[in-house]
């Protein structure tokens, strides 16, 4: 039965060391709840789009409307750079047949509504902020629009795993 439904996930959930901080988020729960079920299509937007490991931590800042993706320290835009591979992976991924998504929550790239945006360049991580989707959960979103999303967080109990297989199958 593996491999008859295509799930894209977040790289760094099925444990390849592709965080900023060169670890991963392996969820191993998850892994042995659909492992068999599933043909999973890993994507690290981050290090897909040309930047190492390690690397300087991100945050998206500006509106909720129309963030940008900045390094912390540096302040280096990476947001049309996100863009432009975003649109080439999503086309490929399209092609590929996928029925799904799980997605790294609160990642910058990748978390589905729980990304805090700084309003105000420079702003400091524990001032106010609203929360929206990381570029290329956006993407994602927009390109995909049938596509089954789910942060992993979302995924943490059985009955939320067979829900999510269950819409992707269909």
């Amino acid at each position: 039965m593996t491999g008859e439904v295509k799930i894209g996930i977040s790289a760094c959930l099925l444990g390849q060391k592709v965080r900023y901080d060169g670890d991963d988020r392996r969820d191993q729960a998850l892994i042995d709840a659909l492992g068999e079920l599933v043909e999973w299509v890993p994507v690290c937007p981050e290090v897909e789009m040309g930047l190492g490991v390690p690397r300087e931590p991100m945050h998206l800042e500006g509106s909720a409307n129309d963030p940008r993706l900045v390094t912390n320290d540096t302040r280096l835009d990476y947001t049309e750079a996100m863009k432009e591979w975003g649109a080439r992976r999503i086309s490929q991924l399209r092609e590929e047949g996928l029925s799904g998504f799980i997605l790294k929550n609160r990642s910058p790239s990748c978390g589905l509504s729980d990304v805090a945006i700084r309003e105000n360049p420079g702003a400091h991580e524990n001032e106010p902020q609203q929360l929206s989707s990381g570029l290329f959960a956006r993407m994602l979103m927009e390109s995909m629009s049938g596509l089954t999303l789910a942060n992993v967080e979302d995924l943490q109990s059985p009955e939320s795993v067979a829900g999510f297989i269950a819409r992707a199958e269909k």
